[in-house]
């Protein structure tokens, strides 16, 4: 069971989306969907959410939403323009109007002194606006912790775009 603040959150930007009549998608890594299931366990959220991807693979993020292999060869999976890249590849693929995307080390083990566990990269995208960014580090809270912020801050930073306007 999704916890049940999530899922108001969920609502409130599904109202958002229908407001601004667009269509969402959501590119996931360290969530691995949790953010399209808090969307989807909403009734009635069919009308404007599009489409996920789950691409936990920097093979993934290139195949699937575009991502540039140099820039994760050279920066890593975990770096704001990743993220950047999976927001926008995202819109760019796809017929949704505005996207989320996360990407971060949720632990307990693969972070480092740079990159430590709790280290999450947040971009929002959406068409004829700039894309958001949002650096979290939630620090080694446990994994399930660092996913659930992890969405918390995703849904607030989609939010934000929807609110903005296009």
């Amino acid at each position: 069971m999704l916890p049940e603040n999530l899922v108001n959150q969920a609502a409130t930007v599904l109202d958002a989306a229908r407001a601004a009549d667009v269509q969402l998608t959501a590119a996931e890594s360290c969530t691995g969907g949790l953010i399209m299931g808090c969307l989807t366990e909403v009734a009635g959220c069919s009308d404007v959410v599009e489409r996920g991807f789950v691409t936990y693979t920097n093979q993934s993020k290139h195949e699937m939403l575009g991502v540039d292999e140099e820039i994760l060869a050279t920066l890593g999976a975990v770096s704001e323009p990743v993220a950047r890249a999976m927001a926008e590849g995202a819109i760019r693929i796809t017929p949704a109007h505005a996207s989320v995307a996360v990407t971060g080390i949720a632990g307990p083990t693969g972070g480092s002194a740079e990159k430590p566990v709790g280290l999450v990269h947040i971009a929002s995208a959406r068409e004829g606006a700039e894309t958001l960014h949002k650096e979290c580090r939630f620090g080694n809270v446990g994994r399930s912790e660092v996913r659930r912020l992890t969405v918390e801050n995703a849904l607030d930073l989609l939010l934000r775009q929807l609110r903005l306007g296009g």
